[in-house]
């Protein structure tokens, strides 16, 4: 097991940097001050986080017979929230600073921070904050409904959603009435989710405004623990598909009592973030908890019936609930590179470089016109891009010596940048004519393609 207190922040901060720099994320509201823990993603972040999204879906329900898809509301109706103990009891321990005004997470600080008004104090004098003792901060945003609603009707109030997990259990009905489905199968959802933390930090990693990517498997009882194992599998073979190292990944058992009430089994995925081990997904063997208190609550029957056995009870079910956004960081984190190289010359040179997986990477090939000045080299180029566009995103770019626009298609990570040349013109033999030279990201090596083979080759190595 990695060290968690091991970080690397002169790393993260090179990353954030980047980030801004190259338009994957930026902070919401920078224009005003920015809007602590929520993040706007750029044109190359949210290529990032569509081609995430894309293939989760993919991988767990366009190819699998046994999960179907959801798409709920994020406005969520108090009674919902109630039964399922989030109204009353979704809260952290909070202390502030008398002092300072700032505030904390009681249990994440070992000891009082230092304080900003206290900063300037004559050396040897108490420099820590003076902490309040803890007490509960609701972490759901409360709205109302309606345009004209009365402040104490309760059926006027409402919560932006603080888990996607919900809906998909007050819908568990409605998706098996309409859709002729057997255990096991499962339920899946994309989508925003909510919460007022106390504490952002550690850039998108921990937000206000975040978006889940969860499974909630139903089954019989004594199929759970067996599920739960699979599930782990499953979900560390769908981290390595994407581009993250095995050996970057750590399970945690969590023990007995760290668990929430209801669940008789959980594991965390985590990560070796630059700023520390972190955790990305929970896999979570939830019992029959959320149908059974939904059934208790809203006064409906929610048992599965087994038209084989003619039994009917209520299904328990193993939850695997990555966060999207932690995904992405931990993508970009995992891609970053600093590369010594040597120029031809013998000259020593550098370059960073993202090494997205292909199927991740926000543009997947770059077009590239020897000189932008000789018009048939800018023609050709431009119908290789029109060759493309339609099955992947692409880049046009003919600016600046041809070398200096590898690097720039390095520092986002595009996997394949293809050069048109004279040779593609046919000025240096019949035989080169409409072939292209593609030069691959991570070797940097270059192989020459017909253009009428091109996009079978790329598709073939893009998703």
């Amino acid at each position: 097991m990695a060290n968690k207190d091991v970080t690397d922040h002169a790393r993260m901060e090179k990353i954030v940097s980047l980030c801004k720099r190259k338009g994957f994320i930026f902070q919401s509201a920078e224009l005003y001050g920015g809007l602590n823990g929520c993040w706007d993603y750029g044109p190359l972040g949210a290529e990032l986080k569509r081609n995430l999204k894309e293939y989760w879906w993919r991988k767990n329900v366009q190819e699998r017979d046994d999960i179907l898809g959801l798409d709920g509301s994020i406005l969520t109706h108090q009674a919902v929230l109630s039964a399922s103990g989030h109204v009353g009891g979704f809260s952290d321990p909070m202390v502030d600073c008398k002092v300072c005004k700032k505030r904390y997470r009681a249990d994440q600080i070992e000891e009082a921070p230092v304080c900003e008004k206290k900063q300037q104090l004559p050396k040897g004098e108490d420099k820590t904050c003076e902490l309040t003792e803890p007490r509960e901060f609701n972490l759901m945003f409360q709205t109302s409904i309606g345009a004209s609603v009365d402040d104490k009707d309760p059926n006027a109030i409402a919560y932006l959603r603080p888990e996607t997990a919900q809906s998909i259990f007050v819908q568990y009905k409605n998706v098996i009435d309409s859709n002729r489905v057997k255990l096991p199968f499962g339920i899946a959802q994309i989508g925003k989710s909510f919460r007022n933390e106390i504490n952002p930090r550690n850039f998108t990693f921990r937000s206000r405004e975040f978006e889940q990517m969860e499974v909630e498997y139903f089954c019989r009882a004594e199929d759970g623990l067996r599920l739960t194992d699979e599930w782990l599998e499953t979900r560390l073979k769908f981290y390595e598909e994407i581009g993250i190292a095995r050996e970057k990944l750590h399970v945690l058992d969590v023990a007995d009592g760290e668990r929430a009430f209801y669940s008789m089994k959980t594991y965390d995925i985590e990560y070796e973030f630059p700023f520390g081990v972190q955790e990305l997904e929970g896999v979570a063997y939830r019992t029959d908890y959320d149908l059974s208190v939904h059934q208790k609550h809203s006064g409906r029957p929610l048992e599965y019936f087994d038209d084989e056995t003619k039994e009917k009870f209520i299904p328990h079910v193993v939850e695997p609930s990555a966060g999207c956004d932690r995904t992405v960081l931990a993508l970009i984190c995992e891609a970053y590179d600093e590369e010594d190289l040597t120029k031809e010359d013998g000259k020593p040179d550098s370059r960073v470089v993202m090494r997205f997986d292909a199927k991740m990477a926000p543009i997947k090939a770059a077009v590239l016109p020897l000189l932008k000045n000789k018009p048939e080299l800018v023609a050709k180029a431009k119908e290789v891009k029109c060759l493309l566009q339609p099955h992947m995103n692409v880049f046009y770019d003919e600016a600046a010596a041809i070398g200096r626009r590898y690097r720039r298609q390095d520092e986002v990570g595009t996997p394949y940048c293809i050069a048109i040349d004279f040779e593609t013109l046919g000025e240096e033999g019949e035989d080169l004519k409409d072939t292209v030279t593609v030069r691959e990201r991570d070797s940097m090596e270059q192989v020459r393609i017909p253009i009428s083979e091109l996009l079978g080759w790329l598709l073939q190595r893009v998703r």
